[in-house]
């Protein structure tokens, strides 16, 4: 329960920010989504989104570590964990083969950190589950079969 006190301090913060944000000293940056790639994630194939990210045909990799159930009981809420070893990984994209749009996630990894992601998708159906990484402009994968009984994507 919130009480008087700290409802106070809030709204007290809360209308410092409006006040920098409305006098221009401090700006909100663009979103990322303004500067998605629009074509990949538009993609109905695999190859269209690989061609969509630059990935051309990218080179399969034993440092890519996917880890996905092999049965997914509910397709709306199917579990992912990509990390790799590969050095210089910048980004990690997800890709579900047999959805309506086969780019389901790309995260960029900031220089420094552990090249790890992990996440939720949505499977329409049984499907081959891809693990895309881009390292110094070159392009790497690891895939899973995983099976869905129920369909996530209205199926």
């Amino acid at each position: 329960m919130l009480h008087r006190r700290e409802f106070l301090r809030d709204m007290g913060q809360g209308g410092i920010l409006v006040a920098l944000l409305s006098s221009g000293l401090l700006t909100i940056p663009k979103a990322w989504a303004a500067d998605r790639n629009q074509a990949a994630f538009a993609a109905k194939t695999v190859e269209e989104a690989f061609a969509a990210l630059g990935a051309g045909t990218p080179a399969a990799s034993d440092e890519i570590t996917l880890e996905a159930p092999e049965i997914a009981e509910n397709g709306a809420v199917v579990p992912v964990n990509v990390t790799t070893s590969i050095a210089g990984a910048d980004a990690i994209a997800i890709l579900v083969e047999k959805n309506p749009n086969a780019l389901a996630a790309v995260t960029i990894i900031p220089a420094g950190t552990e090249a790890y992601v992990s996440t939720r998708v949505k499977m329409q159906q049984t499907s081959r589950v891809i693990a895309l990484v881009r390292a110094k402009g070159s392009f790497f994968i690891a895939s899973k079969d995983v099976k869905v009984t129920l369909g996530g994507c209205g199926g």
